[in-house]
């Protein structure tokens, strides 16, 4: 492994104030822009001074900040583009709120680590000390899991049809870039960025429109030639995934990195367009190896536990996949830049962060991640939702119709999904950026529009009552505890014929969701949104039609990333594949329905038997009835006569008993004929 160790940054001492904060987000800058060469300064902004707006500028370079392409790019100068643009607005308003709430949550942190330095914390130390020898001797490294990105993916495809834009600077997307080409990139464009504020970075982008047609049929050929090296592969999104492919590489004699750089040649040659890849030992190492060489890349990281430490030790946390923009800088305040920096924090962290969050930050210190790979359609889901953005609107009309189509379009999901959901959340966000979410459980399952549309319109109007006059600028449904819709099958269910798929297994989601506890709101509005008639990921530059038939399969939008298209089959491999043995031959029991052995002397007796059960059922149900019709005659000769003694009435009921036992024919005695 070659790589260069970098400077660290000045951080934060335990007993920092806000403005040491400040002076540590400035190194973290710096650090993750590699401005060495740049000697032009921060301009002051409108007579504030520095300090108080420094940690908004650096949240206002958005999610996107660490993507390829971006290095040799002034990020002072990009801050104060987007600063300048979006000053004034609600968005800015907002941001501003936001990063005032923060800086006095990182005050608290600070105030509370100052009280932690006056105690033992020796206990907590051994606590820290304890974990990190039982996570070692969890690490496996006999695995080569390979994490596939393909370079700017939205831009590759669309310029295959365009070719003459491979030199020039352009962007998918119109409102808020999905994507932008490396060009654009050296001008400080990144996704998830306003059009007008890119357009202000480079005054000669070109934005093309969204074609998710286009990109979903590039992604199956690709996804095609990944199933050749690893048929379990997981799809992370629509243009990344996770392979293993130790068995490919001792089945073949190949090196992962041979066998990897055969992988990126195929889809070169046969999609045309080029793919990076990051090999390590598991999945959350190969997902930052993966960035280390766009585009058209590979990176090798070591399978040993040496060349992993030295890996991590200088490490920007923020390149962890789970570290956003909030967290970043709640961790440089404490003093923790690099992943480094957390083994001598370690006895702060739990008290500072949360029990999970402490877990999570020591795995990152010491470079363990998940090694299981499963296709993305056999985790379990939890919930299923969509949301859109758009233009500002209020009114009580516009509100239901806009709530009653995003209620059809989930119930699409639904269908797709096979699912049913017990809790709908609803969320809106004002066109002050305030995010507000309701969210009710409801008496069934559910996931038909009308029955979404009937249970979430009380919570918006409730909403309507809480925030008179409301104008929103986006809504979105979501369902959680799901219940399957799928058809069981019967075979399956009895035993009789194993299952298509996979266990199902939980997501541990170790490299793509943040702990709940201690971490859960660190980035949970971490998408930049900007003035303008912008769409998240740009979900507005599609209409609202379900999906288009490809033969028998729909292609759903990715609306929130993550893949969950079966697994395409190995087919494209030179050597024919054997033919599946041929189905089993059942009959289906015509009483009990069940499926048997297509053999006539068994399936006979089988009849027999229900047959038998079938005539006991007959009998006891007579049985009930003829004590029910007793009953009631009980009842209405106690009505007729009230002046009965109680004697004569016990030695009644008692005759009847007497009787009823008498004519009752024993089920076991009972004779059976068939004709």
């Amino acid at each position: 492994m070659t790589t260069e160790k970098q400077p660290d940054p000045t951080v934060a001492a335990a007993d920092a104030t806000t403005n040491d904060v400040i002076d540590a987000l400035d190194a973290v800058a710096k650090h993750n822009t590699n401005t060495s060469t740049n000697t032009n300064p921060i301009p002051e902004s409108d007579g504030l001074p520095k300090p108080d707006h420094a940690s908004l500028k650096y949240s206002l370079l958005g999610p996107s900040l660490l993507k390829a392409g971006q290095d040799s790019v002034d990020q002072s100068k990009v801050s104060e583009i987007i600063y300048s643009a979006s000053k004034g607005s609600k968005y800015f308003n907002r941001e501003e709120a936001k990063d005032k709430i923060l800086t006095g949550k990182i005050d608290k942190i600070l105030a509370k680590k100052r009280r932690l330095e006056t105690l033992d914390l020796s206990h907590e130390r051994r606590t820290a000390d304890n974990l990190i020898a039982q996570l070692e001797e969890s690490r496996d490294l006999t695995q080569h899991i390979v994490h596939i990105d393909c370079d700017a993916f939205y831009a590759a495809v669309e310029l295959l049809d365009r070719p003459e834009l491979a030199d020039r600077p352009f962007a998918v997307g119109t409102g808020v870039l999905t994507t932008c080409n490396y060009v654009a990139r050296r001008y400080g464009c990144r996704s998830g960025m306003a059009g007008f504020v890119a357009k202000k970075l480079c005054r000669e982008l070109i934005l093309l429109p969204l074609n998710f047609d286009k990109y979903n049929a590039k992604a199956a050929e690709v996804r095609a030639i990944l199933a050749d090296y690893d048929p379990r592969f997981e799809s992370a999104s629509i243009d990344e995934a996770f392979l293993n492919i130790t068995s490919y590489c001792a089945a073949h004699g190949l090196t992962p990195c041979a066998a990897v750089a055969q992988l990126r040649a195929r889809v070169h040659a046969e999609t045309r367009i080029t793919v990076s890849a990051g090999i390590a030992a598991n999945a959350r190492l190969a997902k930052i190896c993966s960035n280390f060489n766009k585009p058209n890349g590979q990176y090798l990281l070591p399978s040993s536990r040496d060349a992993i430490m030295a890996f991590m030790r200088t490490l920007e946390c923020r390149k962890v996949n789970g570290v956003g923009r909030v967290f970043e800088r709640e961790l440089a305040a404490v003093g923790i830049v690099t992943c480094g920096d957390i083994f001598p924090q370690r006895a702060f962290l739990s008290h500072l962060f949360g029990e999970k969050a402490f877990a999570f930050l020591i795995r990152c210190y010491l470079g363990l991640g998940r090694t299981a790979v499963q296709p993305a359609d056999e985790y379990e889901r939890k919930s299923v939702g969509t949301e859109s953005t758009f233009r500002d609107i209020s009114g009580p009309d516009k509100l239901r119709a806009k709530l009653r189509a995003t209620a059809e379009e989930l119930e699409q999901d639904m269908r797709r999904a096979e699912c049913k959901g017990r809790t709908l959340c609803l969320k809106v966000k004002m066109h002050t950026y305030e995010v507000v979410t309701r969210q009710v459980v409801l008496p069934r399952a559910v996931w038909a529009a009308e029955d979404l549309y009937a249970f979430a319109l009380p919570m918006l109007a409730k909403l309507e009552g809480e925030f008179p006059g409301m104008t929103l600028r986006l809504m979105g449904l979501r369902c959680t505890h799901l219940v399957s819709s799928k058809k069981p099958d019967v075979l399956v269910f009895f035993g009789l014929r194993p299952g298509r798929g996979g266990e199902k297994k939980k997501d541990d989601g170790e490299w793509e969701q943040w702990p709940e506890d201690g971490g859960g709101d660190h980035d949970d509005d971490d998408t930049p949104e900007m003035e303008g008639d912008e769409a998240e990921c740009g979900k507005d530059e599609r209409d609202n039609t379900p999906p288009k038939a490809r033969g028998e399969e729909f292609i759903p939008f990715r609306r929130h990333g993550k893949e969950i298209l079966p697994n395409p089959s190995p087919s494209r491999n030179k050597q024919p594949q054997p033919e599946p043995p041929p189905e089993e031959e059942w009959w289906d029991c015509p009483i009990c329905s069940r499926p048997q052995t297509a053999d006539e002397r068994l399936f006979n007796e089988h009849i027999d038997l229900c047959l038998s059960r079938q005539a006991i059922r007959d009998t006891v149900q007579q049985d009930e009835s003829l004590a029910q019709q007793q009953q009631q005659q009980q009842q209405s000769d106690r009505a007729t006569s009230p002046d009965s003694s109680t004697t004569m009435k016990g030695a009644a009921a008692k005759e009847r008993k007497r009787a009823r036992r008498d004519d009752v024919a024993d089920p076991r005695q009972k004779k059976l004929c068939f004709g």
